[in-house]
Order: C-alpha cells, then sequence, then structure tokens
C-alpha cells in the first residue's frame, strides 16, 4: 500500500514539473497552429511535429512560424522526454512594423524548454543594417554540451500601404 501511495506521489510531481518544463517563456505564448502524428505509437500519445507562431513582442507587425519535434510515448505524456534540437523558423511581416523599444543585438524573442532541466529553445532577433533587414535565429542549447542545430529567418523591413516609410532597423537594434 506504501509503495502504491509513494508511486501515485511520484507520477504527480512528474505531471507538475513535466507542465512547468513545457511552458514557453513569453506571457500570452506561442498559438498552436497545427500538430501531425508522425510515428504511431500503442496506448501512448504519438510523436508529433507541431507548428506555432509567436507575435515579436518588441516588434509590431512581425510573427514568427516555427515547427518543432514532440515526443510521445509514455515520457513524452508525462512531459519528461528530452525533445530534439531539430527546429524549423520562416518569420513574415504582415502589417506595418514598429518598434516598442531599442534593443541590442541576439536578444531573446521567445524562450521555451525543450526537456525538463536542461534544453531550451530560443529565438533571437538581430538587425542586419546594410540590407535594413531583420534578422531571426533559432536555435536549441543544452546546459552541458550545447547545440548545432539551428535556423534562420529574415524579415525585410518595407512600407505597408500608401504613404507609410519603412523604418530603419539599426535605429533600434544596436550592437
Amino acid at each position: 500500500m506504501m509503495r502504491l501511495k509513494s508511486l501515485a506521489a511520484l507520477l504527480g510531481t512528474c505531471l507538475c514539473l513535466g507542465s512547468l518544463a513545457a511552458g514557453p517563456a513569453l506571457a500570452d505564448g506561442p498559438d498552436l497552429i497545427f500538430r501531425k502524428s508522425t510515428v504511431f505509437k500503442w496506448l501512448t500519445p504519438n510523436d508529433k511535429l507541431a507548428t506555432y507562431a509567436v507575435d515579436d513582442p518588441m516588434v509590431e507587425g512581425v510573427a514568427c512560424y516555427y515547427t518543432v519535434p514532440e515526443k510521445g510515448g509514455v515520457a513524452g505524456a508525462f512531459g519528461l522526454a528530452e525533445e530534439v534540437s531539430d527546429v524549423s523558423l520562416a518569420c513574415r511581416q504582415y502589417g506595418p512594423i514598429r518598434f516598442k523599444e531599442k534593443t541590442e543585438q541576439g536578444d531573446v524573442m521567445i524562450r521555451e524548454r525543450r526537456s525538463l532541466l536542461f534544453k531550451k529553445m530560443q529565438i533571437v532577433r538581430g538587425c542586419d543594417p546594410k540590407r535594413n533587414v531583420l534578422v531571426y535565429m533559432v536555435y536549441s542549447d543544452k546546459l552541458i554540451e550545447g547545440s548545432p542545430k539551428n535556423s534562420t529567418s529574415t524579415v525585410p523591413i518595407m512600407p505597408w500601404g500608401a504613404g507609410t516609410e519603412a523604418l530603419k532597423c539599426s535605429d533600434w537594434i544596436t550592437e
């Protein structure tokens, strides 16, 4: 009986920790667009690819879409699986671009845990002043060994509508 209570307590703790580990750094969080199963599993959740959208919190008019693998199985069901580092990224201008405040090259746009303790995915933002282009890079890092897997997307800053002028990213994103 005592063993059963200990197991129930452990599972409850794992569920709580798993839900904390999965949460993004942004208050609103990314919007799930859709998921697609990639590996069928009996009696447990399938492995999936999930596509999310997130608005840049510092640059109005820009959204980034990223796709990440999500592990199924028992570990995935409890939020204990360490997710792989593969992430794809595409960012687009969807309205007039307005900077909310000045930032620095490589500032973090979003940070999301990809394992219980050690791995996180980040999307960072920069500026190519020569071409007036916002540059977004996604990568995952691990406390001990890091990860070379990454993806880059660019958003040329263009006028939006008649009578508008394109802002210069170099006025807002500094070294």
